[in-house]
Protein backbone atom coordinates (compact mmCIF):
# COMPACT_ATOMS: atom_id res chain seq x y z
CA UNK A 1 0.00 0.00 0.00
CA UNK A 2 1.22 3.50 -0.85
CA UNK A 3 -0.25 5.14 2.24
CA UNK A 4 -1.66 4.68 5.61
CA UNK A 5 -4.86 4.58 6.51
CA UNK A 6 -6.34 7.79 8.79
CA UNK A 7 -8.53 8.22 11.68
CA UNK A 8 -10.80 11.08 12.36
CA UNK A 9 -11.11 11.50 16.47
CA UNK A 10 -14.14 13.39 17.51
CA UNK A 11 -15.07 13.26 21.17
CA UNK A 12 -18.99 14.50 22.52
CA UNK A 13 -20.12 15.22 26.03
CA UNK A 14 -22.33 11.85 27.28
CA UNK A 15 -24.84 13.62 29.86
CA UNK A 16 -28.57 13.90 30.46
CA UNK A 17 -28.66 16.12 27.02
CA UNK A 18 -26.82 13.42 24.62
CA UNK A 19 -28.71 12.48 21.58
CA UNK A 20 -26.91 10.01 19.48
CA UNK A 21 -25.20 10.52 16.31
CA UNK A 22 -26.53 9.18 12.69
CA UNK A 23 -23.48 7.18 12.77
CA UNK A 24 -23.28 5.36 15.89
CA UNK A 25 -24.51 2.21 16.68
CA UNK A 26 -28.26 2.02 18.50
CA UNK A 27 -27.40 -1.40 20.15
CA UNK A 28 -24.42 0.77 22.28
CA UNK A 29 -25.37 1.03 25.83
CA UNK A 30 -25.47 4.85 26.07
CA UNK A 31 -27.06 5.10 22.75
CA UNK A 32 -29.71 2.65 23.94
CA UNK A 33 -30.35 4.92 26.82
CA UNK A 34 -30.94 7.86 25.10
CA UNK A 35 -33.99 7.39 23.09
CA UNK A 36 -37.54 7.24 23.29
CA UNK A 37 -40.02 9.08 25.86
CA UNK A 38 -37.62 8.20 28.58
CA UNK A 39 -34.40 9.33 26.93
CA UNK A 40 -33.15 12.20 28.90
CA UNK A 41 -34.78 10.11 32.73
CA UNK A 42 -32.71 7.25 31.67
CA UNK A 43 -29.15 8.93 31.15
CA UNK A 44 -30.07 11.55 34.01
CA UNK A 45 -30.13 8.13 36.55
CA UNK A 46 -27.86 6.02 35.08
CA UNK A 47 -25.39 9.02 35.66
CA UNK A 48 -26.46 9.72 38.75
CA UNK A 49 -25.84 5.50 39.51
CA UNK A 50 -22.57 6.04 38.18
CA UNK A 51 -21.38 8.75 40.64
CA UNK A 52 -23.03 7.04 43.47
CA UNK A 53 -21.03 4.00 42.89
CA UNK A 54 -17.96 5.68 42.30
CA UNK A 55 -18.16 7.69 45.95
CA UNK A 56 -18.87 4.15 47.50
CA UNK A 57 -15.82 2.79 45.95
CA UNK A 58 -13.60 6.44 46.15
CA UNK A 59 -14.30 6.02 50.43
CA UNK A 60 -11.40 7.24 51.47
CA UNK A 61 -11.30 11.52 52.31
CA UNK A 62 -14.99 11.21 51.41
CA UNK A 63 -17.75 10.83 54.71
CA UNK A 64 -20.31 12.65 52.79
CA UNK A 65 -20.16 9.88 49.41
CA UNK A 66 -20.27 13.33 47.23
CA UNK A 67 -16.41 14.54 47.20
CA UNK A 68 -16.22 13.05 43.33
CA UNK A 69 -18.59 12.94 40.22
CA UNK A 70 -18.06 11.54 36.79
CA UNK A 71 -17.96 13.16 33.44
CA UNK A 72 -17.93 11.03 30.41
CA UNK A 73 -16.76 11.55 26.74
CA UNK A 74 -18.07 9.62 23.93
CA UNK A 75 -15.18 9.29 21.36
CA UNK A 76 -16.16 8.25 17.96
CA UNK A 77 -13.09 7.16 15.65
CA UNK A 78 -13.63 7.44 11.67
CA UNK A 79 -11.44 5.60 9.47
CA UNK A 80 -10.56 7.26 6.00
CA UNK A 81 -9.52 4.06 3.76
CA UNK A 82 -8.16 5.89 0.63
CA UNK A 83 -7.65 8.87 2.32
CA UNK A 84 -10.35 10.87 0.08
CA UNK A 85 -12.31 11.87 3.42
CA UNK A 86 -14.79 9.03 2.83
CA UNK A 87 -14.73 7.75 6.18
CA UNK A 88 -16.12 4.47 7.71
CA UNK A 89 -17.37 4.96 11.71
CA UNK A 90 -15.14 2.20 12.74
CA UNK A 91 -14.97 2.31 16.76
CA UNK A 92 -16.92 4.48 19.77
CA UNK A 93 -15.49 4.05 23.27
CA UNK A 94 -15.80 5.93 25.87
CA UNK A 95 -13.57 8.29 28.00
CA UNK A 96 -13.73 9.00 31.79
CA UNK A 97 -13.13 12.00 33.24
CA UNK A 98 -13.48 12.50 37.30
CA UNK A 99 -14.39 15.47 38.93
CA UNK A 100 -12.81 16.26 42.40
CA UNK A 101 -15.09 18.78 43.73
CA UNK A 102 -12.72 19.08 47.30
CA UNK A 103 -9.86 20.09 45.36
CA UNK A 104 -11.37 21.34 42.23
CA UNK A 105 -9.24 19.21 40.09
CA UNK A 106 -10.17 17.38 36.92
CA UNK A 107 -8.30 14.09 36.70
CA UNK A 108 -8.28 12.43 33.57
CA UNK A 109 -9.81 8.54 33.42
CA UNK A 110 -9.63 5.13 31.64
CA UNK A 111 -10.24 5.55 27.24
CA UNK A 112 -12.16 2.60 26.43
CA UNK A 113 -14.81 0.88 28.58
CA UNK A 114 -17.26 0.70 26.35
CA UNK A 115 -16.16 -0.86 23.44
CA UNK A 116 -18.46 -0.41 19.98
CA UNK A 117 -17.26 -1.50 16.74
CA UNK A 118 -19.46 -2.55 13.36
CA UNK A 119 -16.97 -4.59 12.27
CA UNK A 120 -17.57 -6.75 14.98
CA UNK A 121 -21.09 -6.76 14.50
CA UNK A 122 -20.62 -8.30 11.03
CA UNK A 123 -17.92 -10.73 12.18
CA UNK A 124 -20.62 -12.00 15.20
CA UNK A 125 -23.76 -11.54 13.64
CA UNK A 126 -23.39 -12.07 9.78
CA UNK A 127 -20.25 -13.61 9.21
CA UNK A 128 -20.31 -16.29 11.84
CA UNK A 129 -24.06 -17.27 10.95
CA UNK A 130 -23.01 -17.55 7.67
CA UNK A 131 -20.71 -19.91 8.17
CA UNK A 132 -22.80 -22.23 10.73
CA UNK A 133 -26.02 -22.07 7.98
CA UNK A 134 -26.79 -25.54 7.58
CA UNK A 135 -24.28 -27.16 9.90
CA UNK A 136 -24.80 -29.96 12.42
CA UNK A 137 -21.45 -28.45 14.35
CA UNK A 138 -20.79 -25.06 15.28
CA UNK A 139 -17.32 -24.07 13.87
CA UNK A 140 -15.31 -20.74 13.57
CA UNK A 141 -14.16 -19.24 10.41
CA UNK A 142 -10.51 -19.75 9.36
CA UNK A 143 -8.81 -16.22 10.83
CA UNK A 144 -12.11 -15.36 12.58
CA UNK A 145 -11.30 -11.61 13.94
CA UNK A 146 -8.16 -11.40 12.44
CA UNK A 147 -8.94 -7.73 10.16
CA UNK A 148 -10.56 -6.35 13.33
CA UNK A 149 -7.91 -7.41 15.84
CA UNK A 150 -4.96 -6.07 13.21
CA UNK A 151 -7.23 -2.48 12.43
CA UNK A 152 -8.21 -2.24 16.43
CA UNK A 153 -4.22 -2.42 17.30
CA UNK A 154 -3.48 -0.42 14.17
CA UNK A 155 -5.46 2.28 15.79
CA UNK A 156 -3.66 2.10 19.19
CA UNK A 157 -0.38 1.87 18.16
CA UNK A 158 -1.29 5.01 15.64
CA UNK A 159 0.04 8.76 16.32
CA UNK A 160 -3.93 10.06 15.73
CA UNK A 161 -4.40 8.02 19.23
CA UNK A 162 -1.06 8.59 21.30
CA UNK A 163 -1.89 12.52 20.74
CA UNK A 164 -5.25 12.12 21.99
CA UNK A 165 -4.76 9.31 24.87
CA UNK A 166 -1.98 9.16 27.75
CA UNK A 167 -2.46 5.67 28.23
CA UNK A 168 -3.77 2.09 26.64
CA UNK A 169 -7.62 1.30 27.28
CA UNK A 170 -9.25 -1.13 28.99
CA UNK A 171 -12.71 -2.12 28.23
CA UNK A 172 -15.02 -3.81 30.22
CA UNK A 173 -17.47 -6.54 29.50
CA UNK A 174 -20.16 -8.76 31.32
CA UNK A 175 -18.96 -12.26 32.14
CA UNK A 176 -20.23 -14.99 29.39
CA UNK A 177 -23.06 -17.08 30.63
CA UNK A 178 -22.35 -20.20 29.15
CA UNK A 179 -18.92 -20.24 31.79
CA UNK A 180 -18.31 -21.12 35.39
CA UNK A 181 -15.97 -18.83 37.50
CA UNK A 182 -13.56 -20.04 40.32
CA UNK A 183 -13.25 -17.42 42.93
CA UNK A 184 -9.38 -17.23 43.44
CA UNK A 185 -7.54 -15.98 46.96
CA UNK A 186 -6.33 -12.96 44.84
CA UNK A 187 -7.57 -9.89 45.67
CA UNK A 188 -6.59 -5.82 44.83
CA UNK A 189 -8.45 -3.19 47.00
CA UNK A 190 -9.97 -1.42 44.10
CA UNK A 191 -11.23 -4.55 41.45
CA UNK A 192 -11.67 -7.13 44.33
CA UNK A 193 -11.60 -10.52 44.37
CA UNK A 194 -10.28 -12.28 41.34
CA UNK A 195 -12.40 -14.77 39.40
CA UNK A 196 -10.77 -17.58 37.15
CA UNK A 197 -12.67 -19.13 34.22
CA UNK A 198 -13.17 -22.84 33.47
CA UNK A 199 -12.24 -22.23 29.63
CA UNK A 200 -11.80 -19.37 27.09
CA UNK A 201 -14.50 -18.42 25.18
CA UNK A 202 -14.97 -17.06 21.37
CA UNK A 203 -15.19 -13.09 23.24
CA UNK A 204 -11.75 -13.98 24.45
CA UNK A 205 -10.17 -15.30 21.29
CA UNK A 206 -11.80 -12.52 19.68
CA UNK A 207 -10.38 -10.17 22.03
CA UNK A 208 -6.95 -11.92 22.24
CA UNK A 209 -6.42 -11.33 17.97
CA UNK A 210 -6.97 -7.36 19.46
CA UNK A 211 -3.81 -7.81 21.12
CA UNK A 212 -5.57 -7.74 24.77
CA UNK A 213 -5.36 -9.82 27.60
CA UNK A 214 -8.27 -10.43 30.23
CA UNK A 215 -8.36 -10.81 33.87
CA UNK A 216 -12.08 -11.02 35.75
CA UNK A 217 -12.53 -9.05 39.32
CA UNK A 218 -15.32 -8.92 41.45
CA UNK A 219 -15.29 -5.21 42.75
CA UNK A 220 -16.02 -4.84 46.78
CA UNK A 221 -19.94 -4.28 46.77
CA UNK A 222 -20.71 -5.60 43.28
CA UNK A 223 -22.57 -9.03 43.07
CA UNK A 224 -20.33 -10.58 39.92
CA UNK A 225 -17.40 -10.34 38.30
CA UNK A 226 -16.78 -7.84 35.47
CA UNK A 227 -13.87 -8.91 32.01
CA UNK A 228 -11.54 -6.30 32.25
CA UNK A 229 -9.40 -6.57 28.53
CA UNK A 230 -6.17 -4.60 28.85
CA UNK A 231 -2.91 -4.19 27.35
CA UNK A 232 -0.16 -4.49 30.00
CA UNK A 233 -0.71 -4.54 33.52
CA UNK A 234 -3.67 -3.82 34.74
CA UNK A 235 -3.16 -3.84 38.33
CA UNK A 236 -0.11 -1.41 37.92
CA UNK A 237 -0.57 0.82 34.97
CA UNK A 238 -3.36 2.76 36.16
CA UNK A 239 -4.68 4.77 39.57
CA UNK A 240 -6.92 3.53 42.20
CA UNK A 241 -9.46 6.73 40.89
CA UNK A 242 -9.03 5.56 36.79
CA UNK A 243 -9.80 1.98 37.53
CA UNK A 244 -12.68 2.93 39.89
CA UNK A 245 -13.80 5.30 36.74
CA UNK A 246 -14.42 2.54 35.01
CA UNK A 247 -15.68 0.12 37.20
CA UNK A 248 -18.48 2.87 38.08
CA UNK A 249 -19.30 3.47 34.71
CA UNK A 250 -19.24 -0.20 33.31
CA UNK A 251 -21.11 -1.78 36.34
CA UNK A 252 -23.76 0.46 36.31
CA UNK A 253 -24.69 -0.15 32.35
CA UNK A 254 -24.23 -3.94 33.37
CA UNK A 255 -27.36 -3.08 35.94
CA UNK A 256 -29.73 -1.81 33.28
CA UNK A 257 -28.86 -3.96 30.92
CA UNK A 258 -27.84 -7.62 32.62
CA UNK A 259 -29.78 -7.25 36.13
CA UNK A 260 -30.06 -10.55 36.42
CA UNK A 261 -26.57 -10.56 37.08
CA UNK A 262 -25.45 -7.61 38.49
CA UNK A 263 -28.23 -6.49 40.12
CA UNK A 264 -28.76 -10.00 41.47
CA UNK A 265 -29.98 -10.55 45.14
CA UNK A 266 -27.48 -12.98 45.82
CA UNK A 267 -23.53 -12.37 45.58
CA UNK A 268 -21.35 -14.61 43.10
CA UNK A 269 -20.13 -17.65 46.05
CA UNK A 270 -16.59 -19.23 45.29
CA UNK A 271 -18.17 -21.18 42.26
CA UNK A 272 -20.26 -18.80 40.11
CA UNK A 273 -21.96 -19.62 37.09
CA UNK A 274 -23.91 -16.40 35.83
CA UNK A 275 -27.74 -17.34 34.85
CA UNK A 276 -29.71 -14.91 32.39
CA UNK A 277 -33.09 -16.84 33.68
CA UNK A 278 -32.16 -15.64 37.19
CA UNK A 279 -35.44 -14.56 38.28
CA UNK A 280 -34.21 -13.71 42.07
CA UNK A 281 -32.71 -9.65 40.77
CA UNK A 282 -33.89 -6.47 41.04
CA UNK A 283 -34.52 -3.76 37.59
CA UNK A 284 -33.12 -0.65 37.76
CA UNK A 285 -35.94 2.67 36.59
CA UNK A 286 -34.59 2.31 33.26
CA UNK A 287 -36.19 1.92 30.46
CA UNK A 288 -34.47 -0.88 27.89
CA UNK A 289 -35.58 -3.06 24.85
CA UNK A 290 -33.01 -5.77 24.98
CA UNK A 291 -35.18 -8.06 22.16
CA UNK A 292 -34.68 -4.87 19.70
CA UNK A 293 -30.93 -4.92 20.52
CA UNK A 294 -30.39 -8.09 19.05
CA UNK A 295 -32.12 -7.65 15.91
CA UNK A 296 -30.60 -4.73 15.48
CA UNK A 297 -27.34 -6.61 16.15
CA UNK A 298 -27.68 -7.88 12.64
CA UNK A 299 -28.75 -4.82 10.78
CA UNK A 300 -25.66 -2.93 11.90
CA UNK A 301 -23.52 -6.19 10.90
CA UNK A 302 -25.03 -6.19 7.26
CA UNK A 303 -24.34 -1.91 7.15
CA UNK A 304 -20.76 -2.85 7.86
CA UNK A 305 -20.75 -5.59 5.17
CA UNK A 306 -22.22 -3.20 2.24
CA UNK A 307 -21.04 0.02 3.58
CA UNK A 308 -17.02 -1.32 4.54
CA UNK A 309 -15.78 -4.99 4.26
CA UNK A 310 -17.17 -5.60 0.49
CA UNK A 311 -16.73 -1.72 -1.05
CA UNK A 312 -12.90 -2.23 0.50
CA UNK A 313 -12.20 -6.09 0.35
CA UNK A 314 -9.42 -6.27 -1.82
CA UNK A 315 -7.87 -3.44 -0.25
CA UNK A 316 -8.40 -4.67 3.16
CA UNK A 317 -6.84 -7.88 2.47
CA UNK A 318 -3.51 -6.42 0.91
CA UNK A 319 -3.23 -4.71 3.87
CA UNK A 320 -3.95 -7.17 6.43
CA UNK A 321 -1.51 -9.54 4.60
CA UNK A 322 1.43 -6.90 5.00
CA UNK A 323 0.27 -5.35 8.59
CA UNK A 324 2.24 -7.53 11.50
CA UNK A 325 0.75 -7.77 14.92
Amino acid sequence: MSKDFTFNIKNICLDENYHPSDNTRITTNFANLARGESRQQNLRNALKMINNSFNALAFWDNPKADRYSVELDIISIDMDINGDGDAFPSIEILKTNIVDHKTDERIEGIVGNNFSSYVRDYDFSVLLGEHNKGQSQFSVPENFGELHGKLFQYFVHSNAYKQHFKKLPVICLSVSDNKTYYRTDNQHPVLGVEYQPNESSLTEQYFKKMGLQVRYFMPPNSVAPLAFYFFGDLLNDYSNLELISTISTMETFQKIYRPEIYNANAVAGNCYQPNLNNVDHSLTQIVYDREERSELAIKQGKFAEENFIKPYQTVLEQWSAKYAL
